[in-house]
């Protein structure tokens, strides 16, 4: 299946990227602390050289892990010698709310490859298209999920980001906290350039595009093998 958009699974379980790998249904992968803790990752690096050397050549976008300029610097300058294809992600603000555009702006100059993560407003969007550099390759993930999780239509912001992202050459915007398959049709609509999909999403694509009447009758089937599983009746003897 082709579809006008790049799909990137998201997830830290190894044995999972593998699968997507084979499947051929993804273009590049994204992790993040919290899907490392659910993983139980203890190594950070060996999981990240294992990723690499699984992922052969796609994007694969690695997060700091410092909550200070100078730390997310030095573990920037780290993580970007993995690989030629490691994108550093780099929160757009930290715990205490201050913006982090002054380093994506030192860090995009010196070439490296960023995933500017975190973003909900587009005045964050703004901001970090103009810490970066021209002619460099970047990501802009805005979670289009959690805001729609406060009861926002997440559409028109991610249209806005679109057309921010378009006015810096490089600079891909994508969509992150995907809670659906439907999410996927809906960052095409707003022209986002990539979608990171968690594995559980990933593997409902088969039911992409599928006529509704034969979903009906799949999932009348899946009723009646757990019907005769159970094993009992409504109906007395």
């Amino acid at each position: 299946m082709i579809l006008p958009i790049n799909i990137y699974s998201d997830g830290a379980v190894l044995a999972d990227m593998k699968a997507m790998k084979e499947k051929g249904l993804v273009n590049g992968f994204t992790t993040n602390p919290s899907l490392m803790k659910k993983a139980g990752i203890t190594n950070y690096l060996e999981f990240a050289k294992e990723a690499i050397d699984l992922v052969e050549g796609q994007s694969i976008s690695f997060e700091v892990f410092g909550d200070d300029a100078q730390t997310m610097e030095k573990e920037a300058k780290i993580l970007t010698q993995l690989g030629d294809n490691v994108y550093v992600k780099i929160p757009c603000l930290n715990t205490k709310g201050e913006g982090s555009y002054e380093l994506i702006h030192r860090l995009s100059h010196e070439g490296i490859k960023l995933n500017v993560t975190a973003l909900f407003t587009p005045h964050q969007v703004q901001e970090t298209i103009n810490a970066l550099a021209d002619g460099t390759e970047n990501i802009i993930s805005v979670f289009a999920g959690r805001i729609a999780d406060t009861g926002v239509d997440p559409m028109p912001i991610m249209d806005t980001a679109a057309t921010i992202c378009q006015s810096k050459p490089g600079s891909q915007l994508l969509w992150a906290s995907t809670r659906e398959v439907y999410n996927i049709i809906q960052a095409i609509d707003c022209g986002c350039d990539i979608i990171t999909v968690p594995p559980s999403i990933l593997n409902k694509l088969d039911n992409l595009f599928k006529d509704l009447t034969q979903v009906s009758t799949d999932t009348v089937i899946g009723f009646n093998k757990d019907i005769q599983s159970l094993g009992f009746s409504i109906l007395e003897d």
